[in-house]
């Protein structure tokens, strides 16, 4: 099926899905919450667009069946074995040990994801902090560092880079990120590590007790799980060693880590409705790409472009879309193991960077960017920090990271 043949009717149901999915969290928390209305939602809004592909495309309906379950398997084993693994104990919660925690983080959300490096050390660092009076800023930063920029490295750190690996894009062809990696983390720990420094003020009386990682079970499991993707191992392997850790792993260590299942059901329920609508959509950005008149032609519009939209949209259907676009500036159409063919190509590699740079840093420009940040949120005010509100929120990263995208994109992405 090709996108000049799909009616732009066939559209609204992604575009519907979005607007819930960026708004609902805001409009009617509450009721969001509950992942059954997400389902419902999910249900509702893609209805229509999987009984018109099971009609008019089975086999585009049946691609995008085969890479939602390889994404959410891969998605699901990472973060239920990250819940297993809990570090006990405590730290002294200066700004040099904060410090060492974010840029620990940063590193972490390579090999367990951000979402799991965020799972592992909020708490840590929260227990660090405890009587402290200005320390909402820390998690603003741990927001920025350890659930977004630090998972630029590897297709396990953030869910678009996951999606480009499952398209086709080597393991390592992200290692070669390290620059935008090293200077916006490293650029983001130093001005941290100031700011802390302004804010601390010691709390007397305070005992520490010395770290441990508890856990030697599912690290285990995890080191066989990411062995399995550089094999780019069978799902079902993934699957079975995810099994494996869960049920040999300690129930102690979950309850410790306050680990349940919702959030990955919630990414569970709302992927499947995404990778549903946004089929139609993919094909149609991937024909519009190869038009005359198309307006992102350059590395810099696409790192924008996928920026912009990730700081409102979650990240991943947003890699997606702009890959999709830029595998039609190449005549390359959105089947099989498409992003990497772009990839192997010089020019269509560095259109692909941009995308991948943009939708990774600037997932940490709001709330609602990547999964993760809600979730530090959350669990932040539970511990009775008093977080920035949404704008609050914005005003931070506008003035802290705005520079830094502004000087990547000079930097690396001119033309």
């Amino acid at each position: 099926m090709h996108g000049n043949d799909l009616p732009l009717i066939t559209a609204l149901p992604f575009v519907v899905l979005l607007l819930v999915i960026a708004l609902a969290p805001l409009v009617v928390p509450g009721w969001w919450h509950h992942n059954r209305n997400k389902a419902l939602v999910s249900l509702v809004v893609a209805a229509p667009i999987l009984l018109y592909l099971g009609s008019a495309a089975p086999e585009l309906l049946r691609e995008k069946s085969q890479e939602y379950l390889s994404f959410i398997v891969v998605i699901g084993a990472l973060y239920v074995i990250a819940g297993g693994i809990h570090i006990e104990g405590s730290l002294a919660g200066t700004p040099l040990v904060n410090t060492g925690v974010l840029g620990l983080g940063a590193v972490l959300a390579n090999l367990l994801g951000t979402t799991g490096a965020s799972v592992l050390l909020i708490r840590p660092l929260l227990r660090a902090n405890k009587g402290r009076k200005r320390v909402a800023h820390i998690f603003v930063f741990f927001i920025f560092i350890v659930a977004n920029c630090g998972g630029l490295l590897t297709p396990i750190g953030d869910p678009p880079l996951l999606l480009g690996y499952l398209k086709g894009v080597p393991f390592g062809w992200t290692l070669r990120l390290w620059p935008q990696w090293l200077m916006i983390n490293g650029a983001l720990l130093l001005i941290f590590h100031f700011w802390d420094r302004w804010a601390f003020e010691k709390v007397e009386g305070d005992t520490y007790e010395p770290l441990r990682i508890r856990g030697g079970i599912e690290m285990l499991v995890l080191l066989a799980i990411i062995a399995t993707i550089l094999l780019a191992g069978n799902t079902f392997i993934i699957l079975g060693l995810a099994v494996l850790g869960y049920f040999v792993g300690s129930d102690e260590r979950r309850a410790q880590n306050a680990f349940t299942f919702g959030p990955i059901v919630e990414v569970a329920v709302l992927f499947a409705a995404i990778f549903a609508t946004m089929a139609p959509v993919l094909e149609m950005l991937n024909a519009w790409a190869q038009r005359p008149d198309f307006g992102l032609t350059t590395p810099a519009h696409f790192f924008w472009a996928s920026g912009a939209l990730s700081s409102v949209l979650d990240n991943a259907p947003t890699y997606l879309a702009f890959a999709a676009s830029a595998a039609g500036l190449q005549g390359v159409a959105p089947h099989g193991a498409y992003i990497g063919t772009m990839a192997l190509n010089p020019e269509a590699g560095r259109i692909l960077a941009a995308i991948s740079t943009g939708a990774v840093f600037m997932g940490a420009n709001t709330y609602i960017g990547n999964a993760p940040n809600f979730m530090v949120k959350a669990i932040a005010e539970e511990n009775e920090v008093q977080m920035p509100s949404f704008f609050g929120f914005l005003g931070y990263s506008i003035g802290i990271l705005g520079p830094m995208y502004i000087a990547i994109s000079l930097i690396f992405f001119r033309t």
